[in-house]
């Protein structure tokens, strides 16, 4: 696949839904109407049964079962709510989980699938993206897989609907659910210090990301909360900069001058993997932190993927697509690369 078809496919990946921004302080959702499981059970494509997209939720995959257990239940909600199956999907590493630790059932990783799906005759289909961001796993390792497909069985469309924070409209219902995962840790009368710790990307368009979201979680927080960034991976080359300081050095600058301050990881994942988690870096970098300094106050948030707002955010991101996918519009198309 040449840049120039990367550049196209990286262009109409770009977020073009437009979402109304509003402001939300801590512990407020905006009003709707009460609304029954059946009032927001859709299928928009009714008149279209026949040539309905076979639907994918797409994550990046983790070696540990604990992510595609995760995935899983989402895809399942997602699937409720729509009224239509969503497949829980993995891009890479989720086939070396042993299959005894997934209830005997194999995790899918995406190309397998397609193929499997491809062989049964299917020509149509619309992947949700679990990703935060734009980054290349969805502007070059799916529209390489696509291309060594359809070198293999011919044209076939793949679509992919909204990320989770498009750029540059973004999604303020992210930062109320970073937020709602440590609400219960603030307390009113005390001061106060929220790092928020994300996997770190050498993108500046994944960085922005976390950016974003962390000025509105700033907006969200009572006085005297202050709020810094922090990443897990990071490259040491200075052009790599805007990424963001490892949050194992951040602790340790800060701790000396603040130690008596709490601190609250706000945790920009959305499962349990290699960095997040029970057994994840960060818990090892907190707990080694605390044995080197006495008394120290770490706390470490929930997952987003634990909060019930998410699967808000994805059912919308499906049913636009869906919609989109019935009126035929061009944006987010993956046709890859013709041999």
């Amino acid at each position: 696949m040449t840049d120039l078809n990367r550049l196209e496919i990286l262009r109409s990946a770009i977020c073009t839904l437009t979402l109304s921004v509003t402001e939300y302080r801590l512990g407020e959702f905006p009003e709707r109407p009460e609304q029954t499981l059946s009032d927001r059970v859709r299928t928009p494509l009714d008149s279209w049964a026949m040539k309905r997209p076979t639907l994918l939720l797409l994550d990046n995959g983790s070696s540990r079962a604990e992510a595609t257990r995760y995935l899983r239940r989402l895809a399942g909600e997602l699937s409720h709510l729509s009224g239509q199956k969503v497949y829980p999907v993995s891009l890479q590493h989720a086939d070396r989980i042993p299959v005894h630790r997934l209830a005997g059932r194999a995790a899918d990783t995406f190309a397998p699938f397609l193929r499997r799906k491809l062989a049964d005759g299917k020509r149509e289909f619309l992947a949700v993206p679990l990703f935060f961001g734009v980054g290349r796993a969805l502007t070059s390792f799916i529209p390489d897989q696509v291309s060594s497909l359809q070198a293999e069985f011919g044209a076939f469309s793949l679509r992919l609907a909204d990320v989770l924070y498009p750029l540059p409209t973004g999604e303020p219902r992210l930062a109320k659910i970073l937020c709602d995962q440590f609400s219960d840790m603030l307390h009113e009368t005390q001061v106060q210090r929220v790092i928020l710790v994300d996997h770190g990307s050498p993108l500046p368009s994944v960085t922005e990301v976390r950016r974003r979201v962390a000025e509105q979680m700033r907006d969200m927080l009572p006085p005297g909360v202050g709020l810094e960034e922090a990443v897990m991976e990071r490259r040491n080359s200075p052009e790599y900069d805007f990424n963001g300081e490892l949050l194992e050095p951040l602790l340790e600058r800060t701790v000396p001058t603040a130690r008596e301050i709490p601190i609250i990881l706000s945790l920009l994942f959305l499962s349990p993997g290699r960095h997040a988690g029970d057994n994840g870096d960060i818990a090892r970098i907190c707990a080694d932190a605390q044995q080197r300094h006495p008394g120290l106050n770490i706390r470490i948030s929930r997952l987003v993927g634990d909060h019930p707002g998410l699967v808000d955010i994805l059912y919308d991101r499906l049913m636009t697509g869906l919609e989109n996918t019935e009126q035929r519009m061009p944006t987010h198309s993956i046709q890859g690369e013709r041999p």
